[in-house]
């Protein structure tokens, strides 16, 4: 098969825009809880009412400020939940969302903002004040700060603006009207701002919802936010959660507070990229090595994955219902319980899951429902759902979106989720579509008899060695992250005679190694060529060979002193590699390879 076409289940907008989610919910449940802000260590209620009303106030401040219907609006900040307020007070006001990442450096913001024409920027600190107002073009009339209680200083500002003026503003829009523009992070290249309307969100999330509604309609169902919300996913996550009536919650500090907020908030369901799921479980395998119960936690894996393996055969064995119940008690609990202990299902997005670890999470209880999407196709164009699933895909088009392979293996896509096209960039259109307004991903990917899409590679990175062979990374580098202690791979070879690999270590993960094996002190930069810890990660590049042909093979790798991060510059937002600039950072070792 080589082009599915789901119908859609709910059809194109012709009127209306995304503040009518927040007015109809207050309209018609006016008490339902929607968010809950912290509190202490804990939680504050806010129902439909009280969310139209702080956006109302936030936007009256910006009308009062300036802003006017089609002005864009930067927002600069973590995941918060003033961020959600202040996302949909900037549609009230009949403005446009321009988000820039926190981690965002300032020639970075100086491109956006100039890019853009943005006449505002919203930032989360005085420190991301500081950061920018070097850089400020001369377009930005108005600077606010998060901390420094925002919403009480524009309710103040707007107190002289009436609800009609707002309404007016707000019913401006229609499902045409551009609603946020996200500037892609970009591997080579000055960021291109994606152009995303109305109806594209709506779209999106409706069908979504409605495809998977046992987790967004789900009676009592709750979502942790902990994604970027200036990323599309965070996004969609974000507009979905509203349109549905979902209760949500924000996390502003995933490597920090997830697990206590986690056990707080206690969600029926999450959505997460990869390496979130990847650290879950390297975690719980690393305390259980250090509690001298690897073995025990390694059977139990074993164990998972074989049931959830005969899920899809539609036939467990007695023997393996009776091991599934006793590591049920024994290890799968406790993955569920630093889940808040109420995840019933997850989405996963932005990178490869990976069969492995999709048939473990689905073995002890948590199903892990993997989709893809670009910013370009306002995040998800296909995704698994509980009534169609097969792990190790990415899932059928989302109702509405029609998927086709090329001769050559690339990804096309079309329907109303796709992008308006880049914000004055027509060489970067033509680029990416076609005659026929296929959308064309750069992803090379497969449909098998059931619809169901695979993700092979990308289309510019495969490697290609100087023997000719084509290779594409991205499965040695999921084997090679699905070893605790290793934390980054990338692998690398492009017209050399073999494949090899830099790989980086979970500092979380080396701290139980190193006890375990008796080396008090060290550190990783000390043991990068320490031949135990070499041994280790041959038998994960060992592992990872066993997926593919000898000539794809990794023949050397080198283990890197430090780790990969998003502020150190080599990971986007949504933690994929930057590999341009780690070939360039890292070019001395990579050569040292092929020495």
């Amino acid at each position: 098969m080589n082009e599915i076409t789901i119908p859609a289940l709910v059809p194109a907008a012709t009127a209306g825009n995304l503040t009518n989610i927040v007015t109809e919910r207050s309209w018609f449940e006016p008490e339902r809880i929607m968010l809950s802000r912290p509190l202490g260590d804990g939680w504050q209620s806010v129902t439909a009412r009280e969310f139209e009303a702080e956006v109302r106030a936030a936007a009256k401040g910006l009308v009062a400020s300036g802003i006017q219907i089609g002005d864009r609006v930067a927002l600069m900040a973590r995941t918060r939940y003033e961020w959600t307020i202040l996302d949909f007070a900037i549609w009230f006001a009949g403005g446009c969302v321009v988000p820039i990442y926190d981690t965002s450096s300032a020639e970075q913001i100086q491109w956006i903002l100039t890019d853009s024409g943005a006449v505002a920027l919203i930032v989360e600190t005085p420190i991301l004040k500081e950061l920018a107002t070097p850089v400020l073009t001369t377009q930005v009339k108005s600077v606010w700060t998060i901390t420094e209680d925002i919403l009480h200083v524009l309710a103040n500002a707007g107190s002289n603006i009436s609800d009609e003026e707002i309404n007016r503003r707000k019913d401006s829009l229609n499902p045409q009207t551009l609603a946020t523009l996200i500037y892609t992070s970009g591997t080579t290249g000055k960021p291109k701002g994606v152009q995303i309307t109305h109806a594209n969100f709506m779209s999106e999330c409706g069908n979504v919802v409605q495809g998977a509604n046992d987790l967004f309609l789900k009676p009592g169902g709750s979502t942790l936010l902990f994604l970027p919300v200036a990323h599309v996913f965070g996004r969609m996550v974000q507009i979905g959660a509203i349109y549905a009536g979902l209760h949500m919650a924000h996390c502003s500090d995933p490597a920090g507070r997830l697990p206590a907020d986690l056990a707080s908030f206690k969600p029926t369901f999450v959505l997460a990229v990869p390496r979130i799921f990847e650290k879950i479980y390297n975690g719980a395998e690393s305390r259980a090595q250090s509690a001298g119960k690897g073995n025990i936690f390694r059977k139990a894996a074993a164990v998972a994955i074989a049931y959830s393996e005969a899920m899809d055969r539609g036939r467990i064995s007695l023997p393996l219902r009776i091991k599934h119940a006793l590591f049920d008690k024994l290890v799968f609990s406790k993955i569920r319980a630093g889940m808040g202990g109420r995840v019933e299902a997850a989405i996963s997005g932005g990178a490869p899951l990976g069969a492995r670890l999709g048939h473990f999470y689905r073995g002890a209880g948590v199903r892990i429902l993997e989709g893809y999407g670009l910013t370009e196709t306002t995040a998800g164009a296909t995704l698994n759902l509980t009534t169609h699933h097969r792990v190790g895909s990415v899932g059928r088009p989302i109702p509405g979106t029609t998927v086709r392979i090329a001769e050559d293996g690339e990804i096309l896509i079309k329907g109303p989720i796709v992008m308006g096209g880049y914000w004055h960039n027509d060489a970067a259109n033509k680029e990416v579509f076609s005659g026929d307004q296929w959308f064309h991903s750069g992803d090379l990917g497969r449909i098998d008899e059931e619809g169901f899409l695979y993700i092979v590679g990308r289309k510019k990175e495969l490697i290609v060695t100087s023997g000719g062979k084509n290779v594409a990374p991205a499965v040695l580098e999921d084997r090679l992250r699905a070893h605790p202690l290793v934390s980054q791979s990338m692998v690398v070879g492009d017209n050399k005679p073999f494949i090899a690999a830099l790989v980086t270590i979970d500092a979380d993960a080396l701290k139980s190694w190193i006890t375990t094996n008796k080396k008090d002190g060290a550190t990783i930069a000390s043991l990068t060529r320490d031949p135990d810890l070499v041994a280790v990660i041959q038998t994960a590049v060992d592992e990872a060979n066993k997926a593919v042909s000898k000539a794809e093979s990794i023949r050397k790798f080198e283990i890197l002193p430090i780790d990969w991060t998003i502020p150190g510059g080599q990971l986007t937002a949504k933690l994929s590699i930057k590999r341009h600039v780690v070939a360039k950072e890292f070019a001395s070792q990579i050569e040292a390879l092929y020495t």
